[in-house]
Protein backbone atom coordinates (compact mmCIF):
# COMPACT_ATOMS: atom_id res chain seq x y z
CA UNK A 1 0.00 0.00 0.00
CA UNK A 2 2.81 2.39 0.77
CA UNK A 3 3.88 2.31 -2.87
CA UNK A 4 0.42 3.51 -3.95
CA UNK A 5 -0.36 6.16 -1.32
CA UNK A 6 1.67 8.93 0.24
CA UNK A 7 1.40 10.48 3.66
CA UNK A 8 0.02 9.34 6.96
CA UNK A 9 -3.05 7.17 6.52
CA UNK A 10 -4.90 4.37 8.28
CA UNK A 11 -7.04 1.83 6.52
CA UNK A 12 -10.55 1.44 7.83
CA UNK A 13 -13.24 -0.87 6.48
CA UNK A 14 -16.91 -0.18 7.13
CA UNK A 15 -18.58 -3.55 6.87
CA UNK A 16 -21.80 -5.25 7.86
CA UNK A 17 -20.98 -8.96 7.75
CA UNK A 18 -24.37 -10.70 7.59
CA UNK A 19 -23.34 -13.44 9.99
CA UNK A 20 -22.08 -11.11 12.74
CA UNK A 21 -23.76 -7.70 12.41
CA UNK A 22 -26.47 -6.32 14.61
CA UNK A 23 -29.67 -4.99 13.09
CA UNK A 24 -30.89 -1.45 13.48
CA UNK A 25 -33.83 -1.56 15.94
CA UNK A 26 -36.12 0.62 13.80
CA UNK A 27 -35.24 -0.29 10.21
CA UNK A 28 -34.03 -3.85 10.66
CA UNK A 29 -31.07 -3.10 8.37
CA UNK A 30 -27.67 -4.52 9.21
CA UNK A 31 -25.50 -1.92 10.89
CA UNK A 32 -21.96 -1.35 9.68
CA UNK A 33 -19.00 -1.63 11.99
CA UNK A 34 -15.58 -0.08 11.44
CA UNK A 35 -12.69 -2.52 11.22
CA UNK A 36 -9.02 -1.58 11.15
CA UNK A 37 -6.12 -2.53 8.91
CA UNK A 38 -5.95 -6.00 10.48
CA UNK A 39 -8.87 -6.88 8.18
CA UNK A 40 -6.37 -7.16 5.31
CA UNK A 41 -5.16 -10.38 6.96
CA UNK A 42 -8.76 -11.62 7.30
CA UNK A 43 -9.38 -10.86 3.62
CA UNK A 44 -6.27 -12.85 2.77
CA UNK A 45 -7.54 -15.84 4.76
CA UNK A 46 -10.99 -15.57 3.14
CA UNK A 47 -9.36 -15.46 -0.30
CA UNK A 48 -7.71 -18.82 0.39
CA UNK A 49 -11.16 -20.33 0.87
CA UNK A 50 -12.43 -18.99 -2.45
CA UNK A 51 -12.61 -22.55 -3.79
CA UNK A 52 -15.41 -23.31 -1.31
CA UNK A 53 -17.78 -20.80 -2.93
CA UNK A 54 -20.90 -22.48 -4.16
CA UNK A 55 -20.21 -25.71 -2.26
CA UNK A 56 -21.85 -27.15 0.86
CA UNK A 57 -19.01 -25.54 2.89
CA UNK A 58 -19.80 -21.99 1.70
CA UNK A 59 -21.13 -20.47 4.94
CA UNK A 60 -21.76 -17.09 3.29
CA UNK A 61 -23.72 -18.78 0.51
CA UNK A 62 -26.41 -19.80 2.97
CA UNK A 63 -27.56 -16.23 3.64
CA UNK A 64 -30.87 -15.03 2.24
CA UNK A 65 -29.08 -12.45 0.09
CA UNK A 66 -26.89 -15.09 -1.60
CA UNK A 67 -29.84 -17.43 -2.16
CA UNK A 68 -31.73 -14.54 -3.75
CA UNK A 69 -28.75 -13.74 -5.99
CA UNK A 70 -28.60 -17.33 -7.22
CA UNK A 71 -32.34 -17.34 -7.89
CA UNK A 72 -32.04 -14.06 -9.81
CA UNK A 73 -29.63 -15.78 -12.21
CA UNK A 74 -32.08 -18.64 -12.80
CA UNK A 75 -34.96 -16.19 -13.28
CA UNK A 76 -32.93 -14.06 -15.70
CA UNK A 77 -32.02 -17.08 -17.82
CA UNK A 78 -35.73 -18.00 -18.02
CA UNK A 79 -36.63 -14.42 -18.99
CA UNK A 80 -34.01 -14.33 -21.75
CA UNK A 81 -35.24 -17.69 -23.02
CA UNK A 82 -38.82 -16.38 -23.11
CA UNK A 83 -37.74 -13.19 -24.87
CA UNK A 84 -35.80 -15.18 -27.47
CA UNK A 85 -38.81 -17.36 -28.22
CA UNK A 86 -41.27 -14.48 -28.56
CA UNK A 87 -39.12 -11.71 -30.01
CA UNK A 88 -40.62 -9.75 -32.89
CA UNK A 89 -39.95 -6.41 -34.52
CA UNK A 90 -42.95 -5.02 -32.62
CA UNK A 91 -41.70 -6.00 -29.15
CA UNK A 92 -37.95 -5.58 -29.68
CA UNK A 93 -37.61 -2.28 -27.80
CA UNK A 94 -39.53 -3.59 -24.79
CA UNK A 95 -37.55 -6.85 -24.94
CA UNK A 96 -34.29 -4.90 -24.67
CA UNK A 97 -35.65 -2.94 -21.70
CA UNK A 98 -36.86 -6.15 -20.05
CA UNK A 99 -33.50 -7.86 -20.53
CA UNK A 100 -31.77 -4.78 -19.04
CA UNK A 101 -33.74 -4.73 -15.77
CA UNK A 102 -31.05 -6.61 -13.75
CA UNK A 103 -28.59 -3.77 -14.43
CA UNK A 104 -30.57 -1.74 -11.91
CA UNK A 105 -29.97 -4.20 -9.06
CA UNK A 106 -26.92 -2.78 -7.33
CA UNK A 107 -25.43 -2.51 -3.89
CA UNK A 108 -25.40 -4.76 -0.85
CA UNK A 109 -27.79 -5.48 1.96
CA UNK A 110 -30.77 -3.16 2.31
CA UNK A 111 -29.59 -1.02 -0.63
CA UNK A 112 -29.72 -4.06 -2.90
CA UNK A 113 -33.11 -5.05 -1.43
CA UNK A 114 -34.52 -1.63 -2.33
CA UNK A 115 -33.12 -1.79 -5.87
CA UNK A 116 -34.43 -5.33 -6.26
CA UNK A 117 -37.96 -4.27 -5.26
CA UNK A 118 -37.83 -1.40 -7.77
CA UNK A 119 -36.49 -3.71 -10.49
CA UNK A 120 -39.22 -6.29 -9.85
CA UNK A 121 -41.92 -3.62 -10.18
CA UNK A 122 -40.34 -2.39 -13.41
CA UNK A 123 -40.02 -5.95 -14.71
CA UNK A 124 -43.68 -6.62 -14.01
CA UNK A 125 -44.75 -3.56 -16.03
CA UNK A 126 -42.37 -4.38 -18.89
CA UNK A 127 -43.43 -8.02 -18.93
CA UNK A 128 -47.09 -6.96 -19.25
CA UNK A 129 -46.17 -4.68 -22.15
CA UNK A 130 -44.06 -7.41 -23.76
CA UNK A 131 -46.90 -9.91 -23.55
CA UNK A 132 -49.53 -7.42 -24.76
CA UNK A 133 -50.90 -7.59 -28.27
CA UNK A 134 -48.91 -5.18 -30.50
CA UNK A 135 -52.14 -3.37 -31.46
CA UNK A 136 -52.90 -2.74 -27.75
CA UNK A 137 -49.34 -1.57 -27.17
CA UNK A 138 -49.51 1.01 -29.99
CA UNK A 139 -52.88 2.26 -28.76
CA UNK A 140 -51.38 2.84 -25.29
CA UNK A 141 -48.51 4.90 -26.73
Amino acid sequence: MDEQFEGDYTLQFNLAPPLFSRRHPETGHLMKTTFGPWMMHVFGVLARFKGLRGTAFDIFGKTEERRTERQLIVDYMATVEEIAQRLTADNHEIAVQLASVPERIRGYGHVKERHLAEARAQEEALRAAFEADPRDRKAAE
